[in-house]
């Protein structure tokens, strides 16, 4: 099993009740669209924003594809848009 912590950040704050963050449980080798997915299914009110948010691991940028190692610690934040 592979614990890891998100850091929620903009709208995805709002919409997860104001929690700064939440803590999941994947199993080994899961990759970040396999998060995603596990977030849509637990906290509903992210499950739009799944498809568009931007995703760190341990402070850098990831792709759908990668890997989560145990105790990472991710971000996620919503697209920005504007000048």
């Amino acid at each position: 099993m592979t614990r890891v912590k998100i850091l929620l950040f903009a709208t995805l704050r709002e919409r997860a009740g104001g929690a700064k963050f939440i803590e999941l449980n994947l199993p080994d080798g899961a990759t970040v669209q396999a998060l995603k997915m596990q977030v849509a299914r637990e906290y509903p009110a992210l499950e739009q924003n799944m498809r568009s948010v931007l995703t760190t691991i341990n402070r850098e940028y990831a792709f759908d594809e990668a890997t989560l190692p145990d105790g990472a610690e991710l971000a996620m934040f919503p697209p920005v848009s504007g000048g």
